[in-house]
């Protein structure tokens, strides 16, 4: 990733984070701080394989983690933002501040 002095502030964008879904799961994990599957599933409309194809890129990149856990014997499995994910999420809503902005002078 490009640093943000860069002339063009494209190039400041997290390409893990410019697909709309994973910014989605970003953006509601920095909200919520966890959620289950289920829930993003039930938020974002999307099919278990496109769902779990997008979680699964962003916990490939390290910016986001999983635990598994069992509510009332079914499981579940609850996705946060890792530190480093956190981080990237901040930096790319500000990027994307930084592209408006640009594009309005």
């Amino acid at each position: 990733m490009a640093t943000s002095d860069s002339a063009n502030p494209l190039d400041a964008l997290d390409p893990q984070l410019e697909h709309r879904v994973r910014l989605a799961i970003g953006v509601l994990l920095a909200r919520h701080g966890e959620i289950s599957f289920a829930a993003f599933k039930q938020q974002l409309q999307l099919t278990d394989g496109n769902l779990g194809s997008q979680l699964r890129r962003l916990e490939d990149a390290g910016y986001i983690a999983l635990r598994r856990d069992f509510v009332e014997r079914k499981p579940v499995t609850w996705y946060r933002l890792t530190t480093p994910g956190r981080k990237a999420v901040d930096r790319h809503l500000k990027a994307l501040q930084a592209v408006i902005a640009s594009a309005r002078a």
